[in-house]
């Protein structure tokens, strides 16, 4: 049979499949045109992590319990820097450009940074 008569028995629109199968099949003979997995390969499996020893598993807790500890200190200054500042600062002025609410930018920024 000719490629025409091929492609209008078995509906192929184009005679470009068809020249790229009769090339698979004479490389690769009936198994080149079997279908093929789609996407992209998977990837080898990684290993699953071994357990870390007693000594890192103590090491990353110190480094944890440090940056609280950090974190805390810093915490307790800004909060002894803002009682401090309420002391020493007098009671706002809305002549001197004070809030009303008695709550100045700065203890605004500290309460931000603290929550």
């Amino acid at each position: 049979m000719t490629k025409t008569e091929i492609m209008a028995r078995h509906g192929i629109a184009s005679v470009a499949p068809l020249e790229r199968w009769c090339r698979e099949y004479r490389a690769g003979g009936p198994e080149a045109l079997r279908p093929r997995p789609k996407g992209r390969p998977k990837g080898a499996k990684s290993k699953p992590r071994p357990k870390p020893t007693r000594e890192q598993e103590l090491a990353e807790q110190v480094a944890y319990l440090k940056a609280k500890v950090a974190y805390l200190e810093k915490l307790r200054a800004l909060r002894a820097q803002k009682s401090r500042d309420a002391r020493e600062a007098p009671s706002s002025d809305c002549s001197r450009g004070g809030h009303s609410g008695g709550m100045r930018l700065a203890d605004l920024v500290v309460a931000c940074a603290v929550y």
